[in-house]
């Protein structure tokens, strides 16, 4: 998405689509999610972690890379849903074999790692899909082919965990549904739609577009702006396991709420580029936090041979907000504009912040 984002007024207008048409762009590679996660978590727990791993980084590297080939508007879709089946399959074993290996606060550590290497990269994909966009509007999907040694890489060195596999469907959802109360369930898969919905509704579709049309900014910097935020959740993701040593998962993820809802109101009342910039870091800095405590707080809760599946309904979860963030967006933006949804997102931030305090008593 990072790598994408920077370029929606390009693709927008290469492609001769609306704003909506657009953003499909970010929610085709998200929409699978919603219904696969679940079955990849099935199959992570029951075929393996390492083979899902490589299979999806496989088909994810090669969709996209075919769009170099510049394909028609229907066609690019397409393949941007087929890239979200591997995402979908990518997300739950990578996080799925951090929790494997690893308990209690050094587990918060290492997920917090593994977000801070995400948002590693994504705070570097909006300046090179900034810069390479700004060459041609295929180019940036060249990148995605890198994933190919990857998937070599992980096939090579990756071990299977050791442990007892569930072989029977039914018992293994009603387990699976069964391992966490409905209050937990509301905390944590709620916050994991929350979250990842604010993130691609805000961030990733609404200020580039803002950015576009207010400010006149070009795709590198719109990609700037964006990855000042992503700066900030690397930074906030690598110091969760130390907060985990003070703060439950559940108080950690009332810190990120609030964080992000402060960086949402103050990106609405800055006047500048250079301010709505400096407003991202809040909402940078909550999303590092956040994630890591989801993940750690879904794995805590379930046994191994259950992990993979609880992590995949919080997937589930994820893909529904950030498929649904780009869409509602850029939809509701068409009567209001993007400026005052990033206030409106903020107070939303804000309330869920409360809702958590009052679910924790």
């Amino acid at each position: 998405m990072a790598l994408i984002s920077p370029g929606l007024p390009v693709f927008r207008d290469a492609f001769g689509v609306t704003d909506t048409g657009a953003s499909l762009l970010l929610s085709a590679v998200l929409i699978p999610g919603i219904f696969l996660s679940p079955v990849m978590g099935l199959l992570t727990d029951r075929v393996g972690r390492r083979r899902i791993l490589v299979a999806s980084l496989l088909v994810w590297s090669l969709a996209g890379g075919v769009v170099v080939f510049r394909p028609a508007f229907p066609v690019v879709l397409a393949l941007r849903f087929v890239q979200g089946t591997a995402l979908a399959g990518i997300g739950i074993t990578t996080v799925t074999l951090v929790s494997d290996a690893f308990e209690d606060v050094q587990r918060n550590a290492v997920l917090g790692a593994n977000t801070a290497a995400l948002s590693a990269g994504a705070a570097a994909y909006p300046l090179v899909g900034g810069a390479l966009v700004a060459v041609s509007w295929n180019a940036p999907f060249a990148m995605y082919l890198l994933g190919v040694p990857v998937a070599l890489f992980a096939h090579l060195v990756l071990e299977e965990p050791s442990g007892e596999r569930e072989t029977r469907n039914l018992v293994y959802l009603r387990r699976v549904v069964g391992a966490l109360s409905a209050r937990e369930a509301i905390v944590l898969y709620g916050s994991a739609f929350l979250v990842d919905f604010l993130l691609v509704g805000t961030v990733f579709t609404a200020l580039p577009f803002l950015l576009a049309a207010t400010y006149e900014l070009s795709p590198v910097l719109i990609g700037l702006v964006v990855t000042t935020g992503e700066v900030a959740s690397t930074v906030a993701a690598t110091q969760n396991g130390r907060l985990a040593k003070r703060l439950s998962d559940h108080e950690i993820l009332t810190v990120a709420f609030v964080a992000i809802g402060i960086g949402l109101v103050g990106a609405w009342l800055a006047a500048t580029p250079l301010l709505i910039a400096v407003a991202t870091l809040g909402f940078g800095a909550g999303w590092g936090l956040a994630l890591p405590s989801i993940d750690a707080g879904v794995s805590d809760l379930v046994p191994t041979q259950f992990r993979a599946g609880a992590l995949s309904l919080r997937g589930s979860a994820s893909f529904v907000g950030r498929a649904a963030g780009p869409i509602l967006f850029a939809a509701l933006a068409v009567r209001s504009g993007y400026r005052i949804l990033l206030l409106l997102a903020g107070v939303c931030a804000l309330v869920f912040g409360v809702v958590l305090v009052v679910l924790m008593r």
